[in-house]
Parts: structure tokens; sequence; C-alpha cells
């Protein structure tokens, strides 16, 4: 692959604007003009009281299941608003969906006893069912799980049709921001200037649409590469009448970045 590929592309990212550095400087890296048109904001829960009784009562979990960066911030920020410290984790068995969720843990002197190879809430499952040792292990096992808002339900139902109690906790939630770049990148696709849009989850692609006030996204991106980080998001941008032509083995910015790479390099 040649040094910069995206040498004089001009790719969309619609990321949250306090995580959008690290994919934008990848990206670039590589070459492109990357033009950030937020379609999310991570912001708090509307309410703490559902966080606030699990932390009081941890003793009560035999295992934390962390499924993003975002959900540790959020969850240590409140821990220790509660006069709580990380020590008392010390006994609860953590899973951390990510290497990236992983080292934000690490970093905060949390030890993790599993990382799923595969990021999709199945794999979690598997990865549990492997690690404690086999399906009949959930039998009477808590788990914890703080998380956004709106997110999947498969392995909170999962864990508890194997006979597992679980309680998902909302520790933020995903909103439309305030401030947009909408004009200026409905201008750029008006003027056939953008090369490629990314979407990282289900939300900004939903938020996307919203923000255009339109539910089939075909006609305003026609002739624009759709980069998503996974298969569950590229079935809600496939909802939203979209195509993904970019897709990463790994569920990271950092390999769909290196994606979008070798898929302008191999036309190059």
């Amino acid at each position: 692959m040649k040094e910069q590929p995206l040498l004089d592309r001009t790719i969309v990212i619609t990321r949250a604007l306090k995580q959008a550095g690290p994919f934008a400087a990848a990206l670039e890296a590589y070459g492109a003009r990357v033009i950030s048109c937020p379609t999310i904001e991570i912001v708090e829960p509307e309410s703490f009281a559902a966080l606030d009784e699990a932390i009081q009562n941890l003793y009560g979990y035999d295992w934390l299941i962390f499924t993003s960066v975002n959900g540790v911030d959020f969850f240590l920020r409140r821990l220790n608003h509660l006069g709580h410290n990380v020590s008392e984790l010390d006994e609860l068995k953590v899973c951390a969906i990510g290497e990236a969720t992983a080292e934000r843990l690490r970093e905060a002197s949390i030890h993790v006893d599993l990382v799923p190879e595969e990021f999709k809430a199945e794999g979690v499952f598997s990865a549990l069912e492997k690690f404690i040792g086999g399906r009949d292990a959930f039998q009477g096992q808590n788990f914890l799980i703080p998380r956004a808002a709106q997110a999947r339900d498969y392995l909170p139902r999962a864990l508890e049709a194997a006979g597992a109690r679980c309680d998902v906790v909302p520790v933020y939630r995903t909103v439309a921001p305030q401030d947009t770049e909408k004009r200026r990148v409905e201008a750029l696709l008006a003027g056939g200037a953008v090369d490629c849009i990314t979407f990282t989850s289900s939300s900004t692609v939903r938020n996307f649409a919203e923000l255009f006030d339109t539910t089939d996204l075909s006609s305003l991106l026609a002739g624009v590469e759709v980069a998503c980080i996974g298969d569950i998001t590229a079935s809600t941008a496939a909802e939203y009448g979209l195509q993904t032509d970019i897709q990463p083995a790994e569920f990271t910015t950092e390999a769909l970045a290196r994606a979008i790479a070798d898929f302008y390099a191999d036309r190059s």
C-alpha cells in the first residue's frame, strides 16, 4: 500500500466530536482531508438512580461487563462521586469488550479477566461461556452491565436465558448535538466533493438521517462510498437505503481507517 492512499480524498466522519480525534488523525495520516459532522453527543443518563443502586450493592455481583470506553469513564466518575474506590471491584470478574475498553480499565488500576476476541454480543456470550466452563455455570451468576441507555439486548437476554441474573444500568446516553456541520456537508455532497462517509455506530446512521430529515439516504449519498465499523452498523445503514462498501474485520476506528486506506489503495 502506498504511503498516503487517501491523498486528495475527502472523508466525512460522524463520530461524537470528543471521540473523533484519534479516528480523524488516523485518516489524516493516510493523507485524507477529514470533515467532521458529529451526529451524536455523549451525555449523562436522565437518572443515576439505577447506577447508584448498583454501585451501592457491588458485593451482590459476580461479573462486571464494560461494553465501551464511555461506559468505563461514566461508571468510574459516578463511583468516585459516591465516595467509592476502584478497589471495591477487586472481588468481581471484569469483562471488557474491546482492547481500548480494557486499556482504560487498566489505566484506572482495574483488573481485566476477559477480553473477547469478537466485539458483537453473540461473541461476548460465547467467550463468557467458555471462560466460566460451560452454559450450566451461568446458573446463579450475577452480572452488572453499565452501558448506553439504548443498546442491543441480545447479551443480557442470553445471560438470563442461561440462568444468570443480569442488571443493565444506563451510565450515559447518546443525543443529537446542538451544533452540527450540516450546511457544510450538504454543500460538499451537492458538489460531489465527498469521497467517503463513515459510520461508527447505529446511532450515527440514524441521527445523520434525522439531521437531513430523511429515511432514505441513498439519494443524498449517491456516489459516496459508505464505511461502517461493523455489521450491526451496516445493517442499520441498509435500513436507510445504503450499501456498505467498506467494513473492517475488527470493530475499531483504527481498523476502519486502515480498511478505508486499503480500499482506496486498491483503486489507485
